[in-house]
Protein backbone atom coordinates (compact mmCIF):
# COMPACT_ATOMS: atom_id res chain seq x y z
CA UNK A 1 0.00 0.00 0.00
CA UNK A 2 1.22 3.44 -0.88
CA UNK A 3 2.94 5.05 2.12
CA UNK A 4 2.29 8.70 2.88
CA UNK A 5 4.89 10.34 5.10
CA UNK A 6 3.44 13.54 6.47
CA UNK A 7 5.89 15.92 8.16
CA UNK A 8 3.88 17.63 10.89
CA UNK A 9 4.92 17.40 14.55
CA UNK A 10 7.59 14.86 13.55
CA UNK A 11 9.11 17.33 11.11
CA UNK A 12 9.39 19.96 13.82
CA UNK A 13 11.41 17.53 15.95
CA UNK A 14 13.74 16.58 13.09
CA UNK A 15 14.19 20.18 12.02
CA UNK A 16 15.23 21.10 15.55
CA UNK A 17 17.79 18.30 15.48
CA UNK A 18 19.13 19.59 12.16
CA UNK A 19 19.76 22.98 13.73
CA UNK A 20 20.95 21.59 17.06
CA UNK A 21 24.16 19.95 15.86
CA UNK A 22 26.11 23.15 15.74
CA UNK A 23 29.49 24.33 14.60
CA UNK A 24 31.33 27.35 13.33
CA UNK A 25 29.53 28.21 10.09
CA UNK A 26 30.40 30.99 7.70
CA UNK A 27 27.41 33.31 7.26
CA UNK A 28 25.71 33.59 3.85
CA UNK A 29 26.84 36.33 1.56
CA UNK A 30 24.88 39.58 1.52
CA UNK A 31 23.86 38.81 -2.07
CA UNK A 32 21.92 35.80 -0.80
CA UNK A 33 19.83 37.94 1.49
CA UNK A 34 19.20 41.04 -0.61
CA UNK A 35 15.42 41.66 -0.86
CA UNK A 36 14.05 41.05 -4.35
CA UNK A 37 10.42 42.12 -4.03
CA UNK A 38 7.35 42.20 -1.77
CA UNK A 39 6.99 39.84 1.18
CA UNK A 40 4.67 36.84 1.06
CA UNK A 41 3.37 34.99 4.12
CA UNK A 42 2.54 31.31 4.49
CA UNK A 43 -0.89 30.16 5.61
CA UNK A 44 0.30 28.89 9.00
CA UNK A 45 3.73 29.45 10.50
CA UNK A 46 5.69 27.67 13.17
CA UNK A 47 8.72 28.83 15.10
CA UNK A 48 11.99 26.92 15.24
CA UNK A 49 14.94 27.81 17.42
CA UNK A 50 18.24 28.12 15.59
CA UNK A 51 20.73 27.00 18.21
CA UNK A 52 23.61 28.49 16.23
CA UNK A 53 22.31 32.01 16.79
CA UNK A 54 19.72 31.53 19.59
CA UNK A 55 17.13 33.49 17.67
CA UNK A 56 13.62 32.62 16.57
CA UNK A 57 13.17 31.71 12.91
CA UNK A 58 9.80 31.86 11.13
CA UNK A 59 9.49 28.50 9.36
CA UNK A 60 6.33 27.80 7.36
CA UNK A 61 6.55 24.05 7.49
CA UNK A 62 2.93 23.35 8.46
CA UNK A 63 0.66 24.44 5.67
CA UNK A 64 -2.99 24.22 4.75
CA UNK A 65 -5.16 25.50 1.97
CA UNK A 66 -3.53 25.87 -1.40
CA UNK A 67 -0.51 23.55 -1.24
CA UNK A 68 -0.51 20.29 -3.20
CA UNK A 69 -1.02 17.29 -0.90
CA UNK A 70 -0.17 13.57 -1.38
CA UNK A 71 -3.82 12.71 -2.03
CA UNK A 72 -3.77 15.05 -5.03
CA UNK A 73 -1.53 12.60 -6.95
CA UNK A 74 -3.29 10.00 -9.11
CA UNK A 75 -1.01 7.33 -10.56
CA UNK A 76 -1.85 6.63 -14.23
CA UNK A 77 0.80 4.08 -15.26
CA UNK A 78 4.01 4.08 -17.27
CA UNK A 79 5.42 3.66 -20.76
CA UNK A 80 8.61 2.41 -22.38
CA UNK A 81 11.07 4.40 -24.46
CA UNK A 82 11.89 3.51 -28.08
CA UNK A 83 15.14 2.52 -29.72
CA UNK A 84 17.79 -0.11 -29.22
CA UNK A 85 20.70 -0.58 -26.85
CA UNK A 86 23.68 0.54 -28.94
CA UNK A 87 25.47 3.58 -27.48
CA UNK A 88 25.46 6.48 -27.80
CA UNK A 89 22.07 6.47 -29.57
CA UNK A 90 20.17 4.67 -26.86
CA UNK A 91 18.34 5.55 -23.67
CA UNK A 92 20.18 2.75 -21.85
CA UNK A 93 22.39 4.17 -19.08
CA UNK A 94 20.73 7.53 -19.70
CA UNK A 95 17.60 9.34 -18.58
CA UNK A 96 19.44 11.91 -16.49
CA UNK A 97 17.65 14.85 -18.14
CA UNK A 98 14.10 15.21 -19.45
CA UNK A 99 11.78 18.10 -20.27
CA UNK A 100 8.20 18.42 -21.52
CA UNK A 101 7.48 20.16 -24.84
CA UNK A 102 3.89 21.49 -24.99
CA UNK A 103 4.42 22.33 -28.66
CA UNK A 104 5.62 18.84 -29.63
CA UNK A 105 3.89 16.07 -31.60
CA UNK A 106 1.06 18.36 -32.82
CA UNK A 107 -0.73 15.57 -34.74
CA UNK A 108 -1.47 13.73 -31.49
CA UNK A 109 -5.10 14.14 -30.36
CA UNK A 110 -5.29 11.94 -27.25
CA UNK A 111 -5.30 13.00 -23.59
CA UNK A 112 -1.50 13.19 -23.46
CA UNK A 113 -0.47 16.03 -25.77
CA UNK A 114 3.02 17.30 -26.38
CA UNK A 115 6.29 15.39 -26.31
CA UNK A 116 9.34 14.77 -24.15
CA UNK A 117 12.98 15.59 -24.82
CA UNK A 118 15.16 13.00 -23.07
CA UNK A 119 18.93 12.52 -22.89
CA UNK A 120 20.38 9.16 -23.77
CA UNK A 121 23.46 7.17 -22.74
CA UNK A 122 25.91 9.24 -20.69
CA UNK A 123 29.29 10.28 -21.98
CA UNK A 124 32.21 8.35 -20.58
CA UNK A 125 35.42 9.98 -19.43
CA UNK A 126 38.83 9.65 -21.04
CA UNK A 127 37.47 9.08 -24.53
CA UNK A 128 35.29 6.06 -23.74
CA UNK A 129 32.14 7.59 -25.26
CA UNK A 130 32.80 11.23 -26.12
CA UNK A 131 29.53 11.66 -28.04
CA UNK A 132 27.19 10.47 -25.30
CA UNK A 133 24.36 12.50 -23.72
CA UNK A 134 22.63 12.85 -27.06
CA UNK A 135 19.07 14.17 -27.01
CA UNK A 136 15.97 12.72 -28.66
CA UNK A 137 12.33 13.82 -28.69
CA UNK A 138 9.66 11.16 -28.13
CA UNK A 139 5.89 11.01 -28.26
CA UNK A 140 3.77 10.45 -25.16
CA UNK A 141 1.56 7.35 -25.46
CA UNK A 142 -1.28 6.58 -23.09
CA UNK A 143 0.38 5.08 -19.98
CA UNK A 144 -0.55 1.59 -18.84
CA UNK A 145 -0.15 -0.47 -15.69
CA UNK A 146 1.66 -3.77 -16.19
CA UNK A 147 3.60 -6.18 -13.99
CA UNK A 148 6.28 -6.62 -16.66
CA UNK A 149 7.81 -3.45 -18.19
CA UNK A 150 7.93 -5.25 -21.56
CA UNK A 151 4.11 -5.10 -21.59
CA UNK A 152 3.92 -1.31 -21.26
CA UNK A 153 2.95 0.92 -24.16
CA UNK A 154 5.92 2.38 -26.00
CA UNK A 155 6.72 5.90 -27.15
CA UNK A 156 7.98 6.62 -30.66
CA UNK A 157 10.62 9.03 -31.92
CA UNK A 158 9.52 12.53 -32.94
CA UNK A 159 13.16 13.55 -33.47
CA UNK A 160 15.94 10.97 -33.39
CA UNK A 161 19.08 11.28 -31.27
CA UNK A 162 21.36 14.22 -32.01
CA UNK A 163 24.66 15.22 -30.45
CA UNK A 164 23.46 18.70 -29.53
CA UNK A 165 26.47 19.45 -27.28
CA UNK A 166 29.18 18.33 -29.72
CA UNK A 167 32.37 20.23 -28.90
CA UNK A 168 31.04 21.55 -25.59
CA UNK A 169 31.58 20.38 -22.01
CA UNK A 170 34.45 18.16 -23.14
CA UNK A 171 36.14 18.69 -19.77
CA UNK A 172 33.04 17.48 -17.90
CA UNK A 173 32.61 13.84 -18.91
CA UNK A 174 33.26 12.02 -15.62
CA UNK A 175 29.73 10.86 -14.68
CA UNK A 176 27.90 13.85 -16.24
CA UNK A 177 25.21 15.62 -14.21
CA UNK A 178 22.68 17.26 -16.52
CA UNK A 179 19.34 19.04 -16.58
CA UNK A 180 17.10 20.41 -19.36
CA UNK A 181 14.08 22.70 -19.59
CA UNK A 182 12.08 23.58 -22.72
CA UNK A 183 10.89 27.20 -22.71
CA UNK A 184 9.17 28.98 -25.59
CA UNK A 185 9.53 32.56 -24.41
CA UNK A 186 8.54 35.46 -26.71
CA UNK A 187 12.03 36.94 -26.41
CA UNK A 188 13.89 33.83 -27.55
CA UNK A 189 11.45 31.48 -29.24
CA UNK A 190 11.59 27.77 -28.39
CA UNK A 191 14.84 26.87 -26.65
CA UNK A 192 15.98 23.97 -24.51
CA UNK A 193 17.94 25.33 -21.56
CA UNK A 194 20.76 23.14 -20.33
CA UNK A 195 22.72 22.59 -17.12
CA UNK A 196 25.87 20.45 -17.27
CA UNK A 197 28.32 19.31 -14.62
CA UNK A 198 30.06 16.14 -13.51
CA UNK A 199 30.51 14.00 -10.40
CA UNK A 200 33.84 15.52 -9.32
CA UNK A 201 33.12 19.12 -10.24
CA UNK A 202 35.71 21.71 -11.28
CA UNK A 203 34.79 25.18 -10.06
CA UNK A 204 36.15 27.13 -13.05
CA UNK A 205 34.15 25.65 -15.97
CA UNK A 206 30.80 27.29 -16.78
CA UNK A 207 27.71 25.13 -16.46
CA UNK A 208 24.69 26.49 -18.39
CA UNK A 209 23.68 26.96 -22.04
CA UNK A 210 20.75 26.70 -24.42
CA UNK A 211 20.13 25.03 -27.79
CA UNK A 212 17.40 24.96 -30.43
CA UNK A 213 14.45 22.61 -30.11
CA UNK A 214 15.14 21.53 -33.71
CA UNK A 215 17.77 19.00 -32.74
CA UNK A 216 19.63 18.68 -36.05
CA UNK A 217 20.45 22.42 -35.95
CA UNK A 218 21.06 22.94 -32.21
CA UNK A 219 23.20 26.12 -32.44
CA UNK A 220 24.21 25.83 -28.77
CA UNK A 221 24.73 29.20 -27.04
CA UNK A 222 26.68 29.74 -23.82
CA UNK A 223 28.35 28.65 -21.65
CA UNK A 224 27.47 30.63 -18.50
CA UNK A 225 27.91 30.58 -14.74
CA UNK A 226 25.05 30.99 -12.24
CA UNK A 227 26.30 34.00 -10.31
CA UNK A 228 29.30 32.96 -8.26
CA UNK A 229 27.59 29.90 -6.82
CA UNK A 230 29.34 26.65 -6.02
CA UNK A 231 29.05 24.53 -9.16
CA UNK A 232 28.09 21.50 -7.06
CA UNK A 233 24.88 23.46 -6.30
CA UNK A 234 23.61 24.43 -9.75
CA UNK A 235 23.85 21.83 -12.50
CA UNK A 236 21.76 18.74 -11.78
CA UNK A 237 18.11 19.62 -12.62
CA UNK A 238 16.06 22.43 -14.14
CA UNK A 239 12.42 23.46 -14.33
CA UNK A 240 10.19 26.39 -15.23
CA UNK A 241 9.00 28.93 -12.66
CA UNK A 242 5.44 30.22 -13.22
CA UNK A 243 5.59 33.64 -14.86
CA UNK A 244 3.56 35.55 -12.28
CA UNK A 245 5.65 34.20 -9.38
CA UNK A 246 8.94 34.91 -11.13
CA UNK A 247 7.86 38.45 -12.04
CA UNK A 248 6.82 39.16 -8.45
CA UNK A 249 9.63 37.56 -6.45
CA UNK A 250 12.56 36.78 -8.79
CA UNK A 251 12.86 39.80 -11.12
CA UNK A 252 11.48 37.89 -14.10
CA UNK A 253 13.91 34.96 -13.80
CA UNK A 254 11.77 32.15 -15.22
CA UNK A 255 14.16 29.20 -14.95
CA UNK A 256 14.99 27.27 -11.79
CA UNK A 257 18.23 25.32 -11.57
CA UNK A 258 19.95 23.37 -8.81
CA UNK A 259 21.69 20.18 -7.81
CA UNK A 260 21.75 17.74 -4.91
CA UNK A 261 25.14 16.03 -4.79
CA UNK A 262 25.54 13.09 -2.42
CA UNK A 263 27.86 13.94 0.42
CA UNK A 264 26.39 17.43 0.79
CA UNK A 265 29.13 19.22 -1.16
CA UNK A 266 26.61 21.48 -2.89
CA UNK A 267 24.32 21.76 0.12
CA UNK A 268 22.77 19.36 2.64
CA UNK A 269 19.46 19.20 0.79
CA UNK A 270 18.19 20.25 -2.65
CA UNK A 271 19.27 23.68 -3.86
CA UNK A 272 17.40 26.10 -6.11
CA UNK A 273 18.26 29.32 -7.96
CA UNK A 274 16.17 31.41 -10.35
CA UNK A 275 17.91 32.84 -13.43
CA UNK A 276 17.19 34.19 -16.93
CA UNK A 277 19.85 33.59 -19.59
CA UNK A 278 19.01 36.19 -22.20
CA UNK A 279 19.52 39.91 -22.74
CA UNK A 280 16.90 42.47 -23.80
CA UNK A 281 15.38 41.28 -27.06
CA UNK A 282 16.41 37.68 -26.48
CA UNK A 283 20.12 37.82 -27.36
CA UNK A 284 22.42 35.28 -25.71
CA UNK A 285 24.95 36.66 -23.19
CA UNK A 286 28.63 36.31 -23.98
CA UNK A 287 30.18 32.98 -23.12
CA UNK A 288 31.62 33.02 -19.61
CA UNK A 289 29.05 35.50 -18.28
CA UNK A 290 28.10 35.16 -14.61
CA UNK A 291 24.32 35.39 -14.85
CA UNK A 292 22.38 37.16 -12.09
CA UNK A 293 20.48 34.75 -9.87
CA UNK A 294 17.90 34.77 -7.10
CA UNK A 295 18.65 32.30 -4.31
CA UNK A 296 15.53 30.28 -3.39
CA UNK A 297 16.93 27.31 -1.47
CA UNK A 298 20.48 26.66 -0.25
CA UNK A 299 21.44 24.53 2.74
CA UNK A 300 24.83 24.40 4.45
CA UNK A 301 27.71 22.91 2.45
CA UNK A 302 29.51 19.92 3.96
CA UNK A 303 32.84 21.32 2.74
CA UNK A 304 32.33 24.22 5.18
CA UNK A 305 31.63 22.10 8.25
CA UNK A 306 32.01 18.54 9.47
CA UNK A 307 28.70 18.61 11.35
CA UNK A 308 25.17 18.13 10.04
CA UNK A 309 23.58 21.55 10.47
CA UNK A 310 21.41 24.05 8.57
CA UNK A 311 20.22 21.10 6.52
CA UNK A 312 16.98 19.68 5.18
CA UNK A 313 15.04 17.83 7.87
CA UNK A 314 15.97 14.15 7.90
CA UNK A 315 18.96 14.80 5.63
CA UNK A 316 21.45 11.99 4.96
CA UNK A 317 24.60 12.18 2.81
CA UNK A 318 23.34 9.40 0.44
CA UNK A 319 20.23 11.47 -0.51
CA UNK A 320 19.76 11.86 -4.28
CA UNK A 321 17.34 14.50 -5.62
CA UNK A 322 17.58 14.11 -9.40
CA UNK A 323 14.57 16.02 -10.72
CA UNK A 324 12.12 18.74 -9.85
CA UNK A 325 9.01 20.61 -10.97
CA UNK A 326 7.09 23.69 -9.93
CA UNK A 327 3.60 22.24 -9.63
CA UNK A 328 0.48 24.34 -10.16
CA UNK A 329 -3.04 22.94 -10.54
CA UNK A 330 -6.26 24.15 -12.07
CA UNK A 331 -7.77 24.24 -8.56
CA UNK A 332 -5.18 26.81 -7.45
CA UNK A 333 -2.80 24.57 -5.50
CA UNK A 334 0.98 24.71 -5.85
CA UNK A 335 4.18 23.06 -4.66
CA UNK A 336 7.85 22.92 -5.52
CA UNK A 337 8.48 19.20 -5.90
CA UNK A 338 11.74 17.26 -5.90
CA UNK A 339 11.92 13.59 -6.84
CA UNK A 340 14.68 11.18 -5.93
CA UNK A 341 15.99 8.40 -3.75
CA UNK A 342 15.92 9.32 -0.06
CA UNK A 343 18.22 7.81 2.54
CA UNK A 344 16.01 6.81 5.47
CA UNK A 345 18.24 4.27 7.20
CA UNK A 346 19.30 4.08 10.83
CA UNK A 347 22.94 4.58 9.71
CA UNK A 348 24.68 5.89 6.61
CA UNK A 349 28.33 5.69 5.55
CA UNK A 350 30.94 6.27 2.87
CA UNK A 351 32.28 2.96 1.63
CA UNK A 352 30.62 -0.25 0.46
CA UNK A 353 27.68 -2.57 0.96
CA UNK A 354 28.36 -4.92 3.85
CA UNK A 355 27.95 -8.60 2.85
CA UNK A 356 26.73 -9.31 6.40
CA UNK A 357 23.47 -7.48 5.60
CA UNK A 358 21.87 -4.11 4.99
CA UNK A 359 21.82 -3.23 8.71
CA UNK A 360 25.61 -3.11 8.92
CA UNK A 361 27.91 -0.31 7.72
CA UNK A 362 31.07 -0.98 5.74
CA UNK A 363 33.18 2.19 5.68
CA UNK A 364 36.23 2.81 3.53
CA UNK A 365 38.72 2.58 6.39
CA UNK A 366 41.37 4.38 4.34
CA UNK A 367 39.32 7.60 4.33
CA UNK A 368 39.94 9.64 7.47
CA UNK A 369 39.51 13.30 6.43
CA UNK A 370 35.75 13.36 7.11
CA UNK A 371 33.25 11.40 9.22
CA UNK A 372 32.55 8.27 7.15
CA UNK A 373 29.69 6.84 9.24
CA UNK A 374 26.78 8.62 10.92
CA UNK A 375 23.60 7.74 12.72
CA UNK A 376 20.27 8.92 11.29
CA UNK A 377 20.39 12.02 13.52
CA UNK A 378 23.75 13.05 12.04
CA UNK A 379 25.95 12.10 14.99
CA UNK A 380 28.96 9.81 14.38
CA UNK A 381 28.48 6.04 14.48
CA UNK A 382 29.98 3.97 17.33
CA UNK A 383 33.76 3.37 17.02
CA UNK A 384 33.34 -0.25 15.94
CA UNK A 385 31.53 0.88 12.75
CA UNK A 386 34.69 2.58 11.43
CA UNK A 387 36.77 -0.60 11.05
CA UNK A 388 35.61 -1.45 7.51
CA UNK A 389 34.69 -4.88 6.20
CA UNK A 390 36.57 -5.34 2.93
CA UNK A 391 39.63 -4.28 0.96
CA UNK A 392 39.01 -2.72 -2.43
CA UNK A 393 42.57 -3.40 -3.55
CA UNK A 394 42.19 -7.19 -3.36
CA UNK A 395 38.69 -7.19 -4.88
CA UNK A 396 36.84 -8.34 -1.77
CA UNK A 397 34.32 -5.47 -1.70
CA UNK A 398 30.88 -6.50 -2.99
CA UNK A 399 29.88 -3.09 -4.37
CA UNK A 400 31.20 0.12 -5.80
CA UNK A 401 32.41 2.72 -3.33
CA UNK A 402 30.13 5.61 -2.46
CA UNK A 403 27.54 6.80 0.04
CA UNK A 404 25.24 4.03 1.30
CA UNK A 405 22.48 3.79 3.90
CA UNK A 406 20.67 0.92 5.57
CA UNK A 407 17.42 1.85 3.78
CA UNK A 408 16.37 3.93 0.75
CA UNK A 409 12.92 5.08 -0.44
CA UNK A 410 11.90 6.66 -3.73
CA UNK A 411 10.03 9.84 -2.82
CA UNK A 412 8.53 13.10 -3.86
CA UNK A 413 9.16 15.89 -1.35
CA UNK A 414 7.27 19.17 -1.53
CA UNK A 415 8.11 22.72 -0.49
CA UNK A 416 5.68 25.60 -0.09
CA UNK A 417 6.38 28.30 -2.74
CA UNK A 418 5.48 30.88 -0.08
CA UNK A 419 8.58 29.85 1.86
CA UNK A 420 10.78 30.29 -1.21
CA UNK A 421 9.25 33.72 -1.74
CA UNK A 422 10.35 34.64 1.77
CA UNK A 423 13.88 33.53 0.94
CA UNK A 424 13.81 35.61 -2.26
CA UNK A 425 12.67 38.67 -0.31
CA UNK A 426 15.12 38.20 2.55
CA UNK A 427 12.65 37.33 5.32
CA UNK A 428 13.85 33.71 5.57
CA UNK A 429 17.37 32.35 5.38
CA UNK A 430 17.99 30.07 2.38
CA UNK A 431 18.44 27.02 4.65
CA UNK A 432 15.20 27.55 6.61
CA UNK A 433 12.48 26.20 4.23
CA UNK A 434 11.58 22.57 4.88
CA UNK A 435 9.37 20.07 3.02
CA UNK A 436 5.83 20.18 4.33
CA UNK A 437 5.02 16.66 3.11
CA UNK A 438 6.40 13.74 1.13
CA UNK A 439 5.04 10.85 -0.89
CA UNK A 440 6.67 7.41 -1.12
CA UNK A 441 6.36 6.08 -4.70
CA UNK A 442 8.18 2.73 -4.42
CA UNK A 443 4.98 0.74 -4.83
CA UNK A 444 4.76 1.92 -8.46
CA UNK A 445 8.37 1.19 -9.40
CA UNK A 446 9.92 -1.87 -11.06
CA UNK A 447 13.17 -1.61 -9.06
CA UNK A 448 15.63 -3.12 -11.56
CA UNK A 449 13.85 -6.39 -12.38
CA UNK A 450 16.68 -7.50 -14.72
CA UNK A 451 19.35 -7.17 -12.01
CA UNK A 452 21.43 -4.68 -14.00
CA UNK A 453 24.69 -3.35 -12.45
CA UNK A 454 23.83 -4.40 -8.90
CA UNK A 455 27.36 -3.66 -7.68
CA UNK A 456 26.69 0.00 -8.56
CA UNK A 457 22.96 0.18 -7.79
CA UNK A 458 22.63 -2.11 -4.79
CA UNK A 459 19.59 -4.31 -4.17
CA UNK A 460 16.54 -4.46 -1.92
CA UNK A 461 16.52 -1.86 0.83
CA UNK A 462 19.89 -0.62 -0.41
CA UNK A 463 18.86 -0.04 -4.03
CA UNK A 464 19.99 3.50 -4.90
CA UNK A 465 19.65 5.61 -8.11
CA UNK A 466 15.95 4.75 -8.42
CA UNK A 467 14.73 8.03 -9.91
CA UNK A 468 16.02 10.11 -12.83
CA UNK A 469 14.60 13.41 -14.04
CA UNK A 470 11.07 14.85 -13.88
CA UNK A 471 8.97 16.89 -16.34
CA UNK A 472 5.62 18.64 -15.84
CA UNK A 473 2.78 19.42 -18.26
CA UNK A 474 1.32 22.45 -16.50
CA UNK A 475 -1.73 22.80 -18.77
CA UNK A 476 -2.90 19.24 -18.15
CA UNK A 477 -1.51 18.61 -14.68
CA UNK A 478 0.61 15.63 -15.78
CA UNK A 479 3.85 14.76 -14.01
CA UNK A 480 6.35 12.57 -15.89
CA UNK A 481 9.01 10.78 -13.83
CA UNK A 482 11.89 8.64 -15.11
CA UNK A 483 12.63 5.41 -13.25
CA UNK A 484 16.19 4.39 -14.04
CA UNK A 485 17.16 0.78 -14.87
CA UNK A 486 13.54 -0.36 -15.08
CA UNK A 487 13.60 -1.82 -18.62
CA UNK A 488 16.99 -3.51 -18.61
CA UNK A 489 19.45 -0.61 -18.54
CA UNK A 490 16.81 1.75 -19.96
CA UNK A 491 14.46 3.93 -17.94
CA UNK A 492 10.68 3.91 -18.16
CA UNK A 493 8.46 6.98 -17.76
CA UNK A 494 5.88 6.94 -14.98
CA UNK A 495 2.91 9.32 -15.10
CA UNK A 496 0.87 10.98 -12.34
CA UNK A 497 -2.02 13.41 -12.64
CA UNK A 498 -1.85 16.19 -10.06
CA UNK A 499 -5.30 17.55 -9.21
Amino acid sequence: MKRLILFLGVLLTIALACNAIGGAISPPTQAMLTPMGPTISSTITATLVNRDTLTSIPAAIITTGQTVQPEDFQYLGAFRLPGGDTPPQTFAYGGNAMTFNPDGDPSNSDAYPGSLFIMGHDRQAWGGLPNGNQVAEVSIPEPTIAVNPADLTQASFVQDFNDVTAGYFTQLEEIPKVGMQYLNHPDTGPKIHLAWGQHLQPQDIASHAWFNATLDTPDLQGIWFIGNQNLYSVNGYMFEIPTSWADTYAQGRYLATGRMRDGGQGGMGPTLFAYRPWLAGGAAPASGTHLAETVLLLYENSDATNVITRCMSGYQHPDEWEGGAWITTSSGKSAVLFAGTKGNGTKYWYGYINPAGSAYPCVDANVTDFVTCRMADGTPCPPEDFTGCCNAEDGTCPSQRGWWTTHYDAQFIMFNPADLAQVATGTMKPWEPQPYTSLDIDDHLYLNPSGTETDMLGTGEQRRYRIGDVAFDRANGLLYVLEQYADGAKPVVHVWRVQ
